[in-house]
């Protein structure tokens, strides 16, 4: 392990600690915010988004989106009116590193670690954590999660309560990606692990409990990168391409993470009720998210569809092996016969799309609209930075698109209008910053017709970093 002498790094020169991706470190409360155009009345909760945030400048390495101090950003909307509160969540790490006053755990690929002398035994020559990728509340817990580690428990005002192993039933953790189904209430999470055994799956009750312990999944046996998931009524999806974890490389200053595309790229269908796995292959391939999935039918052996934002291999922190080997993408179905062990895939959108979101009120059941962040094509964005979003119709195959010019856009988030089980009746709600001089805003676009744009815009007090994952809270009753 390195310590006290991090290696050679110029953050000055990671275009994702620059610009719209720029950290920032003061945390701000302000009310009455600056609203052009009307806040629907029937919005009424808290808009919540994680991402990567770095508290003081990064040392070692940085790698965008898996490293960075977790920073929440709430819009809280009720009556019209709006809200703000950004807050760091506060891990042993980021406490130590602010009594230093510097940082001193370097990003996943250095390894760079503090020592005793610095951190005292319990934090010496450990790894940070980051629950800065999504943010979720269920059974009474608001969780900021990890990558695949024990999330953190966050209170009503964003302040940080502490690491959560769910009453030590999951002291590894879960994933960035747990999914709710919304006919049961369960929540279903995965974790992987560097160690044996390398992938488990749990069940989280409606009520906050652990149903079912880490249960090891038959079949892996190795340690693999495996980001989002999805669910039906009788499978937990998870897809698992060849990213695979090389630590020996790691150790020896090369990559930690190693694309394998000839072993290719295989599905697992996890049965919910604890039966044996299924499993399906096809070409290497890479999934940073999910859109949804379902179940096309009923009966154990009835396909299972999975839609989903498909990319030609792993890429990370925007690298790119140039023109000879571009990283290519677009909106994807496959569908998987859990009988046959076989999967067939079909290219619904081709445009360059990520952060895929549907109503979550259809998570594992049929969906119409999925909503994603996507790229023009006419602006020079980052990898991670796009300027538009786009909603794909799965019944009609057609899209719809706002351009936001100047404004690189956010992951899309659905608020449904209260009482009304419609996709078409409620808004998506997302982070905007401006890349011409910083200013963020949330944007509040109607479902009914999202290509005619925002209907409101609150204007955020302090720039708020491009970043990663969210959700919206209506007010409980």
């Amino acid at each position: 392990m390195n310590t006290h002498t991090p290696p050679r790094f110029d953050p000055t020169r990671v275009p994702h600690l620059l610009g719209s991706f720029a950290p920032v470190t003061e945390e701000v409360d302000a009310v009455d915010l600056e609203v052009t155009g009307e806040i629907p009345a029937a919005l009424d909760g808290l808009y919540l988004r994680n991402g990567p945030n770095p508290r003081f400048t990064p040392i070692g390495s940085y790698l965008y989106p898996i490293d960075g101090d977790g920073m929440l950003h709430g819009v809280w909307l009720s009556e019209g009116r709006a809200r703000y509160r950004n807050r760091f969540v506060r891990t042993p790490a980021l406490e130590a590193e602010e009594r230093a006053g510097h940082a001193l755990w370097g990003g996943l690929e250095s390894l760079v670690m503090p020592d005793a002398s610095q951190v005292g035994p319990e934090l010496a020559g450990t790894f940070r954590d980051l629950p800065d990728i999504n943010v979720v509340r269920h059974g009474g817990r608001m969780l900021a999660l990890a990558e695949s580690a024990c999330p953190y428990r966050i209170d009503a005002g964003l302040g940080t309560l502490g690491r959560e192993d769910f009453d030590g039933m999951l002291p590894a953790g879960i994933t960035a990606h747990p999914k709710i189904d919304p006919a049961t209430g369960e929540m279903v999470v995965f974790c992987y692990s560097l160690e044996p055994p390398h992938l488990t799956w749990s069940v989280i009750d409606r009520g906050g409990a652990v149903s079912r312990g880490p249960t090891p999944v038959e079949g892996v046996d190795e340690p693999m990168m495996i980001h989002d998931m999805a669910l039906t009524p009788r499978y937990a999806v998870l897809v698992l391409a060849p990213a695979f974890f090389d630590m020996d490389a790691a150790m020896a200053g090369g990559s930690f993470l190693d694309w394998r595309p000839e072993r290719g790229t295989r599905v697992v269908l996890i049965p919910r009720d604890g039966g044996p796995p299924r499993w399906a292959q096809d070409e290497a391939f890479w999934m940073w998210h999910a859109v949804n999935a379902y179940d096309d039918g009923p009966g154990p052996d009835a396909p299972v569809v999975l839609d989903y934002v498909q990319w030609s291999r792993l890429a990370l922190g925007g690298r790119t092996e140039g023109p000879a080997d571009p990283v290519t993408g677009g909106l994807v179905r496959a569908r998987i016969d859990p009988a046959a062990g076989r999967m067939s895939r079909t290219a619904l959108d081709d445009a360059r799309v990520e952060f895929p979101r549907v109503d979550d009120r259809r998570i594992g059941r049929r969906h119409r609209c999925a909503a994603l962040a996507t790229e023009t094509g006419r602006r020079d964005l980052l990898p991670g930075e796009y300027d538009a979003v786009r909603w794909y119709d799965t019944e009609t195959g057609e899209a719809q698109v706002w351009d936001a010019g100047d404004l690189s856009v956010g992951e899309p988030v659905f608020a449904p209008e209260p009482g009304r089980d419609s996709e078409e009746r409620g808004h998506w709600l997302t982070f905007a910053t401006d890349r011409t001089d910083g200013s963020s805003w949330l944007l509040v676009v109607p479902a009914e017709d999202p290509a005619s744009g925002p209907v409101a815009r609150a204007r955020i007090p302090v720039r708020v970093p491009l970043g990663l994952h969210g959700c919206w809270l209506p007010t409980e009753a």
